[in-house]
């Protein structure tokens, strides 16, 4: 992403967008809910990759969620189209989550804040 002090853009393939430090915010704060609560990002942590999860799965891998919770957790992420659910037709019923291809994109996001907190560190250290 290019920045200015006036304008802030974003290039997409699709067209480019111009951002003003306001609607920038504004944008990036509509992502950032998306992403709020306690177990979204742990969610989707194990669904990056292309990995598919039962919902079983995800209550194993996600130690100290309720089902409820986790129900409610996918479903907004479905729902904001991060993750796609998917039911298949048969007895028992099996359902199954994966990250949709806009929620993949996430990866690449996430891991640059994973290494902007490790700059963290090494900055808390050299005072």
């Amino acid at each position: 992403m290019d920045s200015t002090h006036q304008k802030v853009s974003a290039s997409s393939k699709a067209k480019r967008k111009t951002y003003t430090p306001l609607s920038a915010a504004i944008d990036v704060e509509a992502c950032f809910s998306m992403l709020e609560g306690r177990w979204k990002l742990v969610i989707l942590f194990h669904l990056f990759g292309g990995q598919i999860q039962r919902f079983s799965d995800l209550e194993r891998r996600v130690t100290g969620i309720s089902q409820k919770m986790l129900a409610q957790q996918l479903r907004q992420l479905e729902a904001d189209g991060i993750v796609e659910r998917t039911v298949h037709q048969q007895v028992p019923p099996k359902v199954d989550y994966r990250m949709t291809a806009w929620g993949q994109e996430l990866c690449p996001a996430l891991d640059a804040m994973l290494k902007w907190a490790e700059l963290r560190e090494s900055h808390n250290l050299s005072r």
